[in-house]
């Protein structure tokens, strides 16, 4: 079976030369925790911006962090 090949992403090409050598298990950490704050920063900030295009207020935080939303199942 052939597999189908997709070309690497610009990051994925980044990430392959910055791992071309050995780190230590220091450095790898500290790499991790980078990416792990920069995603987390991006995804905060696209947060921000939905919460502010919707107009949302700490009254409707509250409603989010106290609301039970979940779908109701019977048992039959």
């Amino acid at each position: 079976m052939k597999s189908a090949q997709q070309p690497l992403s610009n990051l994925q090409v980044e990430m392959l030369k910055l791992f071309s050598r050995q780190l230590s298990e220091e450095d790898l950490r500290a790499v991790k925790k980078l990416l792990a704050d920069f995603f987390s920063k991006k995804a905060m900030d696209e947060a921000d911006k939905i919460w502010e295009e919707k107009g949302w207020s700490e009254e409707d935080e509250k409603k989010f962090t106290e609301g039970h939303d979940r779908t109701p199942y019977r048992s039959e």
